[in-house]
């Protein structure tokens, strides 16, 4: 049995400020000296920089789509272990979820898999007394969701606050907080949503301290730890990543990262370690070499769309990368991976190992998919069934390659994606804990 205090931080719907006090929080709860877990709902890779950059922890991600429900409160256990208190922000509104799947993938299904109180974050700024009927919906739609209180953003005066206070009375659920307008403390947006942490670090920084300053100031933090510290023990046993019997030396695997390669999730590096691999990290806008040694190349997701000019005029490095894959080392790209393989991007020279040619677009390709190995590759053997999620505002001609990375079976059949030599990659982002024999045939691979 574990028992990691938890809350989940949920909204009636996006932009009610979940990141805001779910961050805030964190930093509040870290800087109180406890030991705070961070987590996201659903595939998002930005907030989790945020989160880890109020708690000193890694960001972990809690897809139920992605990774299946079974493997939940495991993931859970695995990053919460340890700790004091672990905060878990929800995505979209509370019972949202994948499209056309009921409770997949919700906050709502991971607080019931959790078995986690959660606080509804709800953003009052055009009601009053309608927030209790509003409240009162929600608490009451799925009774095996537990919500512990409320906490009201954007709440305009104390005359306000007056007026809100009396409506909640009547729902019976507390308020557990009370922040006001504050644009001080809001964090820059773009195409894919908020700005990664490793792109303005110092501001980065100003913010959540900022935000930890609110919720400090606005929250009742005894009750919320009260309210964190009531949920029952998790009977899971914590995910770990599966190793396997190893002989000789530790395959080096080149992991991207850097201000244009942002998007990981935190158990890939985990399960290329368990399954030997040495994993080094280095930066395609700053370093002029691959990590000595390098046996194999990870390039997850990001934005070199960004970047382009910097990662175009780093010709030594795509020179290094195109030389590592015609020798036909595994490479494994995701989405920005992809594009940074390419001939070009917009019209800049790329690393040129796809013949594919790659532009921004005003379409964003977003939403949750199924997919079938088409053929044999490093990361899966042909007919391997997984799902994963695409989220860009990128098109790639052609889209897929003389052999294809996958077909897609859900929402629309398709293929895409390239395989060829030792590289996979494509557009789909997937995570490694719901199948970890890709990170175990990808070191091997790299074995030879």
């Amino acid at each position: 049995m574990v028992s990691v205090p938890r809350l989940v931080i949920a909204a009636p719907a996006s932009g009610s400020g979940k990141t805001t006090v779910a961050t805030g929080l964190m930093a509040a709860f870290a800087g109180r000296g406890l030991a705070v877990s961070p987590h996201k709902v659903g595939p998002d890779y930005i907030d989790p920089g945020y989160h880890a950059l109020a708690t000193g922890r890694p960001g972990r991600n809690l897809d139920a789509y992605m990774c299946g429900p079974d493997l939940i409160a495991p993931l859970f256990t695995h990053g919460a272990g340890g700790c004091d208190l672990a905060v878990v922000e929800g995505v979209m509104g509370l019972y949202d979820g994948a499209s056309g799947q009921g409770e997949l993938a919700s906050t709502a299904q991971v607080s019931k898999l959790l078995r986690a109180p959660v606080v509804l974050v709800v953003d009052a700024s055009s009601q009053s007394r309608s927030v209790a009927a509003l409240v009162h919906g929600f608490a009451s739609w799925d009774p095996e969701v537990r919500i512990g209180g409320v906490i009201l953003n954007k709440v305009a005066s104390d005359r306000h606050e007056a007026l809100l206070r009396e409506a909640l009375d009547e729902s019976g659920l507390p308020v557990l907080g009370v922040l006001r307008r504050a644009p001080q403390v809001a964090t820059p947006s773009r195409h894919l949503g908020l700005v990664p942490v490793a792109e303005r670090q110092a501001d980065a920084l100003d913010a959540v301290r900022a935000m930890g300053e609110r919720v400090r100031e606005g929250c009742d933090l005894d009750a919320l730890l009260a309210l964190a510290r009531s949920a029952p023990a998790l009977s899971d046993e914590a995910w770990e990543p599966e190793g396997f019997p190893q002989e000789g030396s530790r395959p080096v695997v080149a992991v991207a990262g850097g201000a244009a390669f942002t998007f990981a999730y935190a158990e890939h590096a985990e399960l290329l370690t368990a399954a030997g691999a040495e994993v080094a990290v280095f930066d395609p806008l700053h370093d002029e070499k691959l990590p000595s040694g390098t046996a194999g190349l990870v390039i997850g997701g990001g934005f070199p769309e960004v970047y382009g000019p910097e990662l175009s005029a780093n010709e030594p490095l795509r020179r290094a990368v195109t030389e590592l894959a015609l020798f036909g080392a595994p490479v494994a790209a995701e989405c920005a991976g992809l594009l940074y393989l390419a001939r070009e991007l917009d019209g800049r020279p790329m690393c040129g190992v796809l013949d594919a040619s790659a532009r921004m677009s005003e379409r964003l390709t977003l939403g949750y998919r199924q997919a079938v190995a088409v053929a044999d590759s490093v990361l899966a053997a042909a007919g391997t069934r997984l799902r994963g999620h695409e989220f860009h505002r990128t098109v790639l001609e052609p889209g897929a390659g003389a052999t294809p990375a996958w077909g897609l079976l859900q929402p629309e059949r398709r293929v895409e994606g390239f395989v060829q030599g030792g590289v996979h990659a494509s557009y789909l982002h997937t995570h490694w804990a719901a199948e970890p024999g890709v990170a175990r045939r990808f070191v091997e691979r790299c074995r030879g």
